[in-house]
């Protein structure tokens, strides 16, 4: 009976160990993380690759209930308000241009704003389709 006991503090202590290593790692991890800001809030940057609309969506509804005018500075994103301004900037010449969302997208993995023709043309050539960019909520 005693040898049963003996492994069971054993087994109580190991698991003390693994918890108290487990609990550290954890608190190294959120310790070094970045901030979490909302991505409603003024001053919110993404970075990740950016497109605009085929021509085939021209006067199409939106998710916004409006109609897309390839001619205005529009984009879709996939959580941001609507209305929302951002500042899209090309990380390669950093030109920018202030768009406003009025869709949802983009649905292919690993971009993060379809851009309007209009708004994708200030800071790339259309010949090139598909860009790094750096976004930014300005309101």
């Amino acid at each position: 009976m005693r040898a049963a006991s003996i492994n069971s503090n054993s087994l109580l202590e190991v698991w003390k160990v693994f918890l108290a290593g487990l609990i550290c790692v954890a608190a190294l991890n959120c310790g070094s993380a970045p901030e979490k800001t909302d991505s409603t809030d003024t001053g919110y940057i993404e970075t990740g690759k950016a497109s605009y609309y085929a021509l085939k969506f021209q006067s199409r509804k939106t998710a916004s209930g409006e109609l897309y005018d390839q001619d205005k500075k529009t984009a879709a994103h996939r959580i941001l308000p609507f209305g929302t301004k951002l500042k899209v900037t090309n990380t390669q010449n950093k030109k920018s241009v202030v768009v406003r969302i009025n869709d949802r997208g983009p649905f292919v993995k690993g971009r993060i704003v379809d851009l309007s023709r209009s708004a994708f043309s200030r800071i790339a050539s259309l010949n090139v389709g598909i860009i790094d960019v750096k976004i930014e909520v300005i309101k």
